[in-house]
This record gives structure tokens, C-alpha cells and sequence, in this order.
């Protein structure tokens, strides 16, 4: 694969984890640090990383069985995130509230990352037939998913400094949509 065709590439597979972070960074109800934002590309960039290499190592026996349900599982991890961060920006700012942003715990971080990365897996199997240079992709793709990412969740504070209690419910909004983009997609193929 050329330069350009893995810069592409890199960017068609952080735009996900672009979008989650805007709307994780925007519904943090608590201020955002510069170290929120490292951890959050970074958990990205990890995952993001990982899901193509499974994809890669599993090949074309696998690809079948994680082409059947990559979908449903996306959606539903995204559902679920998108869901929590809107029904808690309907809630009271009492003293120890739950964090609505998929940021406030280690397990939504995971769950969102891991559901904004699952169709890189399917793109690691289609890379295992073209035979080309994993390691390289994998790390464009890291460094790209860990920029955006980390980038994402600093302009989404600033939206959600802005419009407030709006902006966690557009966050919430925004992973279930992006959710439904997903079923779409492979449901429609």
C-alpha cells in the first residue's frame, strides 16, 4: 500500500473515535484536563490498534463468523454507552453524581473504544489477503486514532462549557448514532 492509501485509511478509521470523543469531551461534567484527553486518545489509539491486528491473525477462516455479528455488537456497545451519557445529563448535578461522558470510568472508555473500532477488524482480515505491511498500517492508524481522539475530547469540552446540559445529550445522541450507522451499513450490504 502506498503513504497515501495508509493515511487514508488511518483517517477513515479514527473518524469513529473522532466523533465519540467530541461527545465524551463534551458531556464531562467536571473540567477537563489535558491528561483526560491523553487517556482517552490513548485507550483509542490502543484499541484501535488491536481490533485490526485480530483481524489480521484470524484471516480469512474467521471472517465469516466476525463479519456476521461485528455489527449488532457495535451498535449495541454504542447503544448502551450513548444511552447511560443521555439519561445521565437528565439527572440532578447532586454532590456524587455519576459522570454522564464515557470518560468518567475506566469501563465506558473501554466499551466505547471497543465499539468504535469493531469494523477495524474486518478491515485487518481484508489486509491479511493484500498481504501488506500490518505493522506500519497499525501504527499509522494508532497515531492518527490517538491525535484525533485527544483533540476530539479538548474541542468537546469546549462545546460542552458552552451549551451545557445540551451538549451531553448530543454526545449520547451522537454514539447511538453513530451506532446506527453501523447496522446500517451492514445490514443494507
Amino acid at each position: 500500500m502506498s503513504p497515501i492509501s495508509i493515511a487514508v485509511l488511518a483517517v477513515g478509521m479514527s473518524i469513529d473515535s473522532l466523533l465519540a470523543s467530541v461527545g465524551g469531551g463534551a458531556s464531562l461534567r467536571r473540567q477537563c484536563r489535558f491528561c483526560d484527553a491523553l487517556l482517552v486518545g490513548t485507550v483509542f489509539a490502543i484499541v484501535q490498534m488491536i481490533t485490526p491486528l485480530l483481524g489480521w491473525a484470524a484471516g480469512a477462516a474467521a471472517s465469516s463468523y466476525v463479519a456476521s455479528f461485528d455489527h449488532w455488537l457495535a451498535f449495541g456497545l454504542l447503544t448502551l454507552v450513548g444511552g447511560r451519557m443521555v439519561l445521565l445529563a437528565f439527572r440532578e448535578e447532586e454532590e456524587g453524581a455519576p459522570e454522564a461522558s464515557f470518560i468518567g470510568t475506566p469501563v465506558t472508555l473501554v466499551l466505547t473504544a471497543v465499539g468504535t473500532s469493531i469494523d477495524a477488524m474486518a478491515v485487518g482480515v481484508s489486509l491479511a489477503f493484500v498481504k501488506a505491511n500490518i505493522l506500519v498500517i497499525v501504527a499509522a492508524i494508532g497515531a492518527t486514532t490517538f491525535l484525533m481522539s485527544a483533540g476530539g475530547v479538548m474541542m468537546g469540552r469546549l462545546i460542552g462549557n458552552r451549551f451545557g446540559r445540551s451538549a451531553e445529550v448530543v454526545g449520547g445522541l451522537v454514539l447511538i448514532g453513530l451506532g446506527c450507522l453501523i447496522l446500517r451499513e451492514h445490514l443494507s450490504a
